[in-house]
């Protein structure tokens, strides 16, 4: 891997830059001739994607999620990752920054909106019970635990960290998704190959539309938060205001690095969330969110298999479980380089417990303490927060939550606050990872960082300008990306093991089986 230089452009790939910029202000520009029309065009692509790849897409997250738990438990678990004999981060710097970054706003807005939307319409696993009841709850949580849970966690950065690492660390090739099919093509996949190029393209479009979402959301829910605390109007310049302070803070953030400004941000992310979360557990129903949560869960183990692997309502899955992986495959690539990046020093056990158990426990949890609120409150006083979700979207329902709680103003702001910093910490880390992809180097300069941000951020401003349906267009174009990504991450299925033997025998965890083997044949 490239140096950096003085001439931080010399060693950009232009090709990866050009095309992946390109196709964004390609989207931007036909979205300003005619948005309508590109908003078919995406509907009508995202329904084929559901229909022809959905099942597959199901297999892939159970498969990923499965063969990660067999190695990360087996002997190749304590195989230590990236030629690293220490983690470059204690383990608390370490969860932050992941479940900062790959958590997102989408954790924040969904786990507000998500329950009560299953609280209000059962979803078809569930047909049997009544909705809007209180024997609707369990099972409302349970299918939001499915969505952000353990198979969602997984395939962003689980096997395909394992072929990274063994690929980059081991055999020097670039931290790049095409490096995840070198174990297929060998090392001409890696310079100057136009199915590489591809590869990469493909992965930073849909990793950067599953950003630039969530920042155009950022923009609709602190305008909308703004309005109902402030009186501040929720109008375009409001949310540009909004999207320009964010790209000035992820842009600091990113010039200053893992280190310093990513780390330091995701540390006090996670820290102000711990505080916010034992507040509410103390002054709001803080029983009917434990209770929830603890059956909820075993709900969603008892009914793990069938909610998983449902095949029923083709309709339904592509609003809701088949949207979900087709976005959380999109992001699966770049990821699992941010994984990489921060990740050596750590064993595979290691790896697996955080990103495959840790993180969605937690991120469960959260989505009890918001979501859950909500439910509670909507039990006891019905349309105190579906009529706000269902008239005026998710940024209304969380607004409608917590406002319901004591202190609820002051809960609004904190809430706003975290928003604005997990949309902050995806983006400088997903900015990060694509200028490591188009530089070639694993610290690129500052000037590829901050540009990264401020195309994301210009993007946003630009849709939300056209329209929210133009960002909704936009965000639902990662599922369509996510055909390509997906056949580039089902390769791990059977690359994982194989480079985690290959690592396992290179730091003698496997040589005494070797050894007796031999014997044994000398023996006869």
């Amino acid at each position: 891997m490239s140096s950096p230089s003085p001439n931080h452009w010399k060693n950009n790939d232009w090709p990866v830059t050009l095309l992946s910029g390109g196709l964004l202000i390609l989207f931007v520009v036909f979205s300003l001739i005619n948005a309508e029309a590109v908003g078919q065009f995406v509907t009508t692509t995202f329904n084929w994607a559901v229909t022809f790849f959905g099942a597959f897409w199901q297999i892939l997250l159970l498969a990923t999620f499965f063969i990660g738990l067999y190695i990360g438990f087996s002997k190749y678990g304590r195989v230590r990752l990236g030629n690293l004999a220490e983690p470059e981060f204690s383990y608390f710097k370490w969860l932050s920054i992941i479940m900062c970054t790959l958590l997102a706003g989408g954790g924040v807005f969904w786990a507000a909106a998500e329950p009560i939307y299953h609280f209000m319409d059962l979803p078809p696993v569930f047909s049997g019970l009544e909705s809007s009841s209180s024997e609707a709850v369990q099972p409302a949580l349970a299918q939001s635990f499915l969505h952000w849970g353990f198979l969602a966690w997984a395939i962003l950065g689980t096997l395909s960290t394992i072929v990274l690492m063994h690929a980059h660390y081991d055999k020097g090739m670039p931290l790049r998704p095409r490096t995840l099919l070198y174990p297929v093509f060998g090392e001409k996949i890696a310079v100057h190959s136009p199915l590489g190029t591809i590869v990469d393209v493909c992965s930073i479009v849909s990793v950067a539309a599953g950003t630039i979402g969530p920042i155009g959301f950022l923009g609709t829910q602190a305008g909308y938060g703004f309005e109902t605390l402030m009186g501040i109007p929720n109008n375009y310049p409001t949310q540009f205001i909004i999207i320009a302070g964010l790209v000035a803070i992820a842009s600091i953030s990113a010039v200053t690095g893992i280190h310093k400004g990513i780390q330091l941000l995701s540390r006090f992310n996670v820290w102000f969330t711990i505080v916010l979360i034992l507040f509410i557990l103390l002054i709001g129903p803080g029983g009917f969110i434990l209770d929830a949560f603890i059956s909820s869960f075993g709900v969603y183990t008892q009914e793990f298999a069938q909610m998983s692997s449902f095949r029923g309502n083709n309709e339904w899955l592509g609003l809701w479980t088949v949207f979900f992986w087709g976005w959380f495959l999109g992001y699966g690539p770049m990821m699992a380089i941010f994984i990489t990046r921060i990740s050596r020093g750590r064993t595979i056990r290691q790896l697996i417990l955080a990103v495959s158990i840790i993180a969605p426990l937690v991120t469960n949890f959260w989505f009890t303490i918001v979501g859950g609120s909500g439910i509670f409150y909507e039990l006891n006083n019905p349309g105190s927060v579906s009529n706000a979700l269902f008239e005026a979207g998710m940024p209304a329902s969380m607004m409608a939550i917590v406002q319901q709680l004591p202190l609820g103003t002051v809960i609004a702001f904190c809430f706003l606050l975290v928003t604005i910093l997990f949309v902050v910490t995806t983006t400088d880390s997903m900015s990060y990872t694509i200028s490591i992809v188009v530089s070639d180097s694993e610290e690129p300069h500052p000037a590829i960082r901050v540009f990264w941000v401020v195309i994301m951020g210009a993007v946003a401003a630009c849709l939300l300008f056209i329209g929210e349906g133009s960002v909704d267009a936009l965000q639902s174009f990662i599922v369509v990306t996510a055909v390509p990504v997906s056949l580039i991450l089902l390769p791990t299925l059977w690359l994982a093991p194989k480079a985690a033997k290959a690592m396992a025998r290179n730091q003698g965890i496997t040589a005494s089986s070797s050894i007796e083997h031999e014997t044994k044949k000398e023996a006869q």
